[in-house]
């Protein structure tokens, strides 16, 4: 560190370097949501070349080798040469941020990736980048790595085998016309920037999945090359479908999706919803801004729920379905409602890089507007939809005051405020959040050991009595009445529901630690659908933890080692040579002793914790929906899709 700072200090990252050096900042993270961000990237791309009218298949390859290669029949990325620039086009697209047709309202009405860095970013994140344009009956192709070009372009004619291998990549007739035009974008990810370089097929599809319904008559491939899976996504009826999808198997309020489709002229805004109610408990929202996923929402969300709220309270009054003093909240018209939200708009102001929330302060009012007027004009032409409707907000409306009065009650006896903490809570010493834990362990007997090895002055223990409850399928009110959820309560200490306040958080560290058997893990799963339930703050704030306790012991003499799979404890077990071995293998925390379970689950400088993260906030929420709720049939079929995949089952 040297006191002189001048001019000689100060650093200028030219180029795509500062992707790399900040990548965050251009993907939001770089674990698996970042890593899948990159394929996103580049389907917008080629999305917004079907928004424009110019593409109509898209195909995504995950392959053997770990690459990805996403492909369409789009208009190809220009290959001629800017003047400006001196260099062509592609050159320019994949080198330079801020770079692209996006930016020329002639090129594109509408897009996702108005911001320019988004196929850049991903060759700036990849350890190699083949760009393959097919125009003229030509290929046109580069080749980089880390942003920089290692191949620079060049042009050769594209011969009968491979415009038939094109032809099929695409699902396309053999005898198409030879002047189709395309691009082919294959990246290798760098895994010296990624936590881990390995995509999730799943991920991926739920999201193809999505922009096939949001993009009418797009074909969306989806091919796994290491596992052998595939799927083709097409969609005729767009959101409606979307939404008939997502209910399935639910009890439906009314047979057909509400839909509606408005184009507001003078702010250029065009609005699709399509929804349906259903008999559960929960909402459901998806939104998209020009076929980007907004998660977090945004003025687009805002707009239509405040027009909801208004039509369904005005038209119920006005029909009779609702007595002159009661107004009903947007909770409670919101409850069982699944929906899905798209706008499209020509200049989109979205919030951080990676999109996730709209900012457009106009599109609340034009949202708000035509969605007020169309459902009005909806419910009168429907009397018996907005009555069924009406009938379950006034039910939701009373589950939700006899959920505040079980509140109150429960305050009053000092269960859910800090002052009467559980009495098998054995808490820390330490009074700062920040370097507070508390382990949430199943019984008294691992609670027992957790307590004698512990570090009395920042680590708590809770045990829990058997398995809470599935929260999923019961009402707020009902839920609050379980013992052990209350207990739950009391010793965060950040409430719940409209009261939760995640600064009142009394640890910033939650840490499940359950045993490592079948019961172990659904204890587990149940604690999660809680906290993402009742106390999702917690979660995206990144409070919440898993501890790995070891699956086994391998001893010989003296030497001891506590290993996390089957294949560590084979590994092991032939280091140590066959003789005089011992292997234990633990099936609950209750079979270590104290020593035994701080060393290898509690003590920071050994134990292993999985954070908890949501990734992305919908897919969550139809995957705690599908496992954890009532209808069978979903939860059979994820099953049996996964079971192969499954890993120290205990049996």
């Amino acid at each position: 560190m040297t006191n002189n700072y001048d001019a000689s200090h100060i650093t200028v990252l030219e180029g795509l370097a500062p992707v790399r050096e900040r990548p965050a900042m251009y993907i939001g993270s770089t674990d698996t949501r970042g890593l899948h961000h990159l394929v996103y990237e580049v389907v917008d791309n080629s999305i917004d070349e079907a928004l424009a009218g110019f593409c109509r298949h898209v195909s995504v390859i995950i392959n053997m080798d770990g690459s990805v290669s996403v492909e369409d029949d789009g208009r190809g990325i220009p290959v001629d040469i800017m003047p400006k620039m001196g260099k062509s086009a592609l050159e320019v697209v994949l080198t330079v941020l801020h770079a692209g047709g996006k930016f020329d309202k002639n090129t594109y009405q509408v897009s996702g990736g108005l911001h320019g860095v988004g196929v850049s970013v991903v060759n700036a994140l990849s350890t190699r980048l083949t760009a393959e344009v097919y125009k003229n009956g030509n290929i046109y192709s580069m080749v980089f790595s880390r942003g920089g070009i290692v191949q620079g372009l060049s042009e050769r004619p594209e011969n009968d085998a491979e415009f038939s291998e094109r032809m099929s990549r695409m699902r396309k007739a053999e005898d198409s016309a030879r002047d189709t035009t395309g691009t082919r974008i294959t990246f290798y990810p760098d895994g010296s920037i990624f936590e881990t370089t390995e995509f999730d097929y799943d991920i991926l599809a739920h999201r193809f999945r999505e922009l096939a319904y949001l993009n009418k008559g797009v074909e969306l491939h989806i091919e796994d090359r290491r596992s052998g899976d595939s799927e083709t996504y097409l969609s005729e009826g767009g959101l409606k479908e979307f939404v008939i999808h997502l209910n399935q198997g639910k009890e439906l309020l009314h047979n057909d999706p509400i839909y509606l489709d408005k184009f507001d002229e003078a702010n250029k805004v065009d609005v699709e919803i399509a929804l349906q109610y259903n008999t559960t408990y929960s909402e459901t929202f998806y939104t998209f801004v020009n076929s980007v996923n907004t998660r977090e929402g945004g003025t687009h969300l805002e707009g239509f729920r405040s027009a909801l709220t208004r039509a369904i309270n005005n038209t119920a009054h006005a029909n009779k379905h609702l007595k002159e003093d009661i107004s009903l909240k947007g909770e409670d018209v919101r409850e069982g409602l699944t929906a899905v939200i798209s706008i499209k708009i020509a200049n989109p102001q979205f919030e951080g890089q990676t999109k996730m929330r709209l900012g457009n302060s106009n599109v609340r009012g034009v949202v708000d507007s035509l969605v007020y007027q169309a459902l009005t004009e909806f419910f009168e032409e429907n009397p018996k939809v907005i009555a069924a409707i009406a009938k379950k907000s006034v039910e939701a409306a009373n589950a939700r005051e006899a959920a505040r009065r079980a509140k109150e009650l429960a305050r009053r006896k000092g269960t859910l405020e800090m002052s009467g903490l559980p009495g098998k809570l054995a808490d820390c010493s330490e009074r700062d959040p920040a370097k507070s834990e508390i382990y949430i362990v199943e019984g008294d007997s691992a609670g027992g050991s957790a307590k004698q090895g512990r570090d009395r002055k920042f680590q708590a223990i809770l045990p829990l009595r058997g398995k809470i409850l599935n929260v999923e399928k019961a009402l707020e009110h009902k839920a609050l009445k379980n013992l052990e959820i209350q207990t739950l309560i009391s010793a965060i200490g950040s409430g719940y529901g409209d009261s939760f306040d995640v600064s009142r958080a009394r640890y910033h560290h939650i840490v499940i630690m359950t045993d490592a058997d079948v019961d172990g893990a659904h204890i587990r799963i149940l604690l999660l659908t809680f906290f993402f339930r009742y106390m999702k703050p917690l979660i995206e704030a990144g409070y919440v933890y898993i501890a790995q306790p070891p699956l086994f012991r391998v001893a010989k003499g003296k030497q001891e080692r506590y290993v996390f799979s089957e294949e560590e404890m084979k590994s092991a077990v032939a280091e140590f040579g066959d003789k005089g071995i011992s292997v234990q293998r633990y099936k609950g925390l209750g079979e270590m002793n104290a020593g035994q379970l701080w060393e290898t689950t509690m003590n920071p400088q050994n134990r292993i914790l999985k954070q908890v993260r949501i990734e992305d906030a919908s897919y969550a929420n139809e995957i705690f929906e599908k496992l954890m709720g009532d209808d069978v049939i979903p939860r059979k079929e994820f099953i049996k899709r996964h079971a192969g995949e499954v890993k120290n089952l205990d049996i």
